[in-house]
């Protein structure tokens, strides 16, 4: 049986998910053993015209319910960009795996054909779904993520290859 697009975009998300909460579980704690405040890693990022941590994980966060919705052909949960602490973050995460989880993989069939429109304020991009899944998400959100963690990496936080493979990888 071939691989459904339900199948190539909902499970690697949701595994990413949870591997980057571990990951900022990780880093709090690692922060309260080190005995420094822990809201200075949500500011830090790897080179200045980069995102800092809390807005690398949003945007992980958005590539993923986006991806999930425009795939399944629902509108996109909208969340304000307001955390400001781990704890906000953890739950935007949950936020995005309850969400990811509730939709049917019914809902997918045909997506891979899907015209797919994305406005941004100076291009529009257009994709069938499954060039948007294999170009574009996909690659975003292992980008985002993987700057997550080099950024907890970079100033300290002990993560290996395991962390961020999660279980089994």
């Amino acid at each position: 049986m071939p691989l459904s697009m339900y199948q190539a975009a909902i499970p690697p998300l949701l595994r990413g998910l949870a591997n980057l909460s571990a990951i900022l579980d990780k880093a709090l704690l690692n922060a309260e053993s080190r005995h420094f405040d822990a809201a200075v890693l949500l500011q830090a990022r790897l080179a200045p015209d980069m995102f800092p941590l809390i807005r690398q994980v949003q945007i992980v966060t958005d590539t993923a319910k986006g991806c999930g919705a425009r795939l399944a052909g629902v509108e996109i949960p909208s969340y304000p960009d307001t955390e400001t602490g781990f704890d906000e973050l953890q739950q935007r995460i949950a936020r995005t795996v309850l969400f990811l989880q509730g939709l049917q993989a019914a809902q997918f069939d045909g997506s891979e054909a899907r015209d797919i429109v994305m406005k941004f304020p100076n291009q529009t991009l257009n994709f069938t779904g499954q060039d948007y899944l294999q170009y574009f998400v996909l690659p975003n959100f292992y980008f985002h993520l993987t700057t997550a963690y080099d950024i907890l990496r970079h100033n300290g936080v002990p993560l290996g290859k395991g962390d961020y493979l999660g279980g089994g990888g």
